[in-house]
Parts: C-alpha cells; structure tokens; sequence
C-alpha cells in the first residue's frame, strides 16, 4: 500500500454505540474478540485498503485515547503484516487518522465525523465498527462504485428466509417477496457534496446514511455485500466472530514440527502443547485495619460499604491472580516482574491498568487468552449477587471469557477467621 499525503477518498468509522444488548458491561467497541478489541479488528481491513483514505473514529466522550491507542497498534500491525517500513510506515497511516466524540444519536455521531473529513475528499465512507471483519475488498469497490456511478452505495446480501407481515397483535399477514429485499450492510458509500447536503437538509433521524439520502433525493445503488460482515450486537454475534477468527488463525498457523522427547521418540502431545498453554496464579491480601478510608476493589468492580483489602495497588486478589496465572501460563515472569510494588504509576490502580496491559503483553510474545477461571476464598463480601457483573467487566477487558466462583472455607485458616481474601486462577493461552 502506497500511502499519498492527500486522500481523495475517507471512511468515518462510528464506534460510538453503549453496545447494551451485547451485555459485555463495556462500550460495544472497545470489548475484546480475542486479543483485540471490536474496533482494533474494523481498522485492519480499512488501513489494509488499496488505496489511502483519510480514518475518522467516532467514539463514546472519553475514550478518544483508548481509540488512539487502538488505531496506533491497529497502523503498526498492518504495516508489520505488509512488510512496510516498520515504524515508519505506521506512522504514515496513523498520521490519516482522525478521532472525535459521537453525540446523542448515530445521526448526531456520522455528523460529528462528517465535520472531520479533510476539505479534499471527494468520497466519504460509512461504516459500523460493529462490522469489524468486513473485508478490505468492500471497501475498495464501494470506493469505485461511487466513483464509477456518481450515486450513493450500499453493500449488502439477499434476504434467504421467508419474510411475512405481522401486525402490532401478531397476527401473520402477506409473505414479503424476498427478491425485492437485501439485507444492508456497511459500508455505504456516497458523493461527499450529496452527504454534506443531505445531512444539512435532515430533519428526522435514520437508521442508516442511505436512507437519509434518499431522503435528500438523490440516487442509491447496491452491490454485493460479505458475509463475514455482519454486525456484532449479541453475545452469539460475539461468538461468531472469535469462531471466524480463530478459523482464520488456524488456516495461517504454521504446521507443528516433531518434537523428541530424550529418548528421541516423536512426542506429539508436547508439540501441540507449544500452541496452547495453562498457569496458574494466586495472591492473597490482609483486610484494611479498623477505620481504613479506603474502598474495596474485587474483581473488578468497587464495593462501597464492605472492609477494604491493603496493598499498593487497589489489592483486588482476583485481579492479581489472573495477571499471575496469565504471565505463568506464558512463561513471562510473575505480577511482581511487571508492576512492582514501588512503582507509583500502579499507586491504586484497579483492574483495567492490570488486565489490560498484561493483554498487551501476552499479545506482543504471540499469545492469545483463551479463558480463565477464578475462585475467591472469602467470608465477606457474599459475591453471588455481583458474579455475573464481574464476570462481564473482566471478561471486557480481557477480550476472553472469564468465570468467577467463591467459596468459604468453614471456618478455617486466615481467610474462615476473616483476616482477609484470597483467589486462585486458572488460565489458557493459546498461540495468535
């Protein structure tokens, strides 16, 4: 890919949703598919394009420096996978990138993108980061499409079930001639003076950009859409798309080689061992003395009211726990090795500077998490109303499922006399 200084072409990536109906307690965006989040896998195939296009992110207020650091890792990846000129190289593709905060509605988020687009650009994609595997190639034919017609496009499927009308008491009516219908996707393509305008001239909300523009007046055209570009919004969604990728990786994994054992026989097992991998990891914290001001952090998650835990840290066990059994698993070292306990940048913080940088690391060695499972020992606070709440956080910001359990211990050791908690995890890596 030749990067030119002036696109003609830019794609607004809207990324702004809450995400509340996948239910992962995270902006839908910023949940983790594996070892990357929704919207780091929807920048790959834009900065993988033919062609240069200016990249504007539309993200939820205050997370403009978690997209900035996606849309970095997002540049360096695609230039290391192209053999460009390592940091340089991404360096030009970050340089196209434009962040901005969405508004109220998706009509409020594409025009606040909308206002971001470089006077130069003649072509304005848009496109839901929730399609996150959308191939390069639909991207590069909407481009043409607009280019070649003039008119607005959208990329979409046939509709292969059998549609019918129900009324609001759902009673079932006519079947719907399915030939006439598509199913939409993203990214739609438009004329950058008929967006503008449109958008101008809109007086009601859409729920996409075509619709707006036809509105407006103006042209729309469909051309073939994919069907890995489907939209994450439920939990199944998710799913699909770890299974999708997870394909994909096998596909390029390099084939294992033999292993011998001393004796010199092939030993299979330990090869397939080298691409997945199980730690172990504990840690355990003394509660606050009487009076402490400071609140306890478990799993994730504060709970006001309930006896704080000491450390330097936030002392969440069940953080601490995970980082361990995740650097185990990958023989990275142990939690003190990556955060010292007199190191000021992890003065109390909480899970999301633990979790999220032990991610990073363990993506940089080639690993990916595959889950993990955790059990707190503890008398207090009781977990069960919360488990499920926690289980959502940490699974966020892993970008892996992540199960919690608690259990007392009758009365016995430090944890049944009260003195404090304790949690074990279980974790497994597989190789990215």
């Amino acid at each position: 890919m030749s990067i030119t200084p002036v696109p003609d072409a830019a794609v607004i990536v809207v990324a702004a949703g809450s995400g509340l109906r996948l239910g992962a307690g995270a902006p839908k965006a910023f949940v983790g598919v594996d070892a990357h989040t929704v919207l780091w896998h929807s920048l790959i195939p834009i900065l993988g394009m033919r062609r240069a296009a200016q990249l504007v992110l539309v993200v939820p207020p205050g997370l403009e420096g978690e997209a900035r650091t996606e849309a970095m890792d997002a540049a360096a990846t695609v230039a290391a996978a192209e053999g460009a000129d390592g940091a340089t190289d991404a360096a030009d593709r970050f340089e196209l990138v434009r962040i901005v905060a969405g508004g109220a509605t998706r009509q409020d988020s594409v025009a606040a993108g909308l206002r971001a687009v470089w006077p130069q650009v003649r072509t304005v994609l848009v496109h839901d980061a929730a399609r996150s595997l959308t191939p390069s190639e639909v991207f590069d034919r909407v481009i043409e499409e607009v280019e070649r017609t003039g008119a607005a496009v959208i990329p979409g499927l046939p509709v292969v079930d059998t549609v019918k009308r129900v009324d609001a008491a759902g009673a079932v009516g006519d079947t719907v001639d399915r030939d006439e219908l598509l199913a939409v996707q993203t990214p739609q393509g438009f004329r950058r003076d008929v967006l503008d305008a449109a958008y101008a001239g809109a007086s009601a909300q859409y729920t996409d950009d075509a619709a707006l523009v036809a509105a407006a007046g103006y042209p729309v055209r469909a051309l073939d859409g994919h069907a890995h570009a489907f939209k994450i919004t439920t939990p199944a969604d998710l799913q699909r798309a770890r299974t999708l990728l997870g394909e994909r990786a096998a596909q390029h994994a390099p084939s294992p080689q033999p292993v011998r054992s001393a004796q010199g026989e092939h030993a299979p097992a330990l090869a397939a061992a080298l691409t997945m991998r199980v730690g172990i990891g504990s840690d355990v914290h003394a509660y606050a003395a009487a009076g402490s001001t400071r609140t306890l952090w478990l799993a994730g998650l504060p709970w006001p009211g309930e006896r704080a835990l000491e450390g330097h840290s936030d002392g969440d066990v069940v953080t601490h726990a995970i980082v361990d059994a995740l650097l185990s698993a990958a023989d990275l070292g142990d939690i003190g090795g990556l955060f010292g306990t007199d190191d000021p940048a992890v003065e109390g913080a909480h899970a999301e500077v633990f979790l999220t940088r032990t991610r990073r690391v363990l993506a940089d060695a080639g690993w990916a998490i595959g889950n993990v499972s955790v059990q707190v020992q503890a008398r207090a606070p009781r977990f069960s109303p919360r488990r499920l709440e926690a289980q959502a956080a940490l699974s966020a910001l892993l970008g892996a499922p992540v199960t919690v359990a608690a259990t007392t211990t009758d009365g016995l050791g430090f944890t049944g006399r009260g003195e404090g908690i304790a949690a074990t995890a279980t974790a497994l890596i597989v190789r990215a």
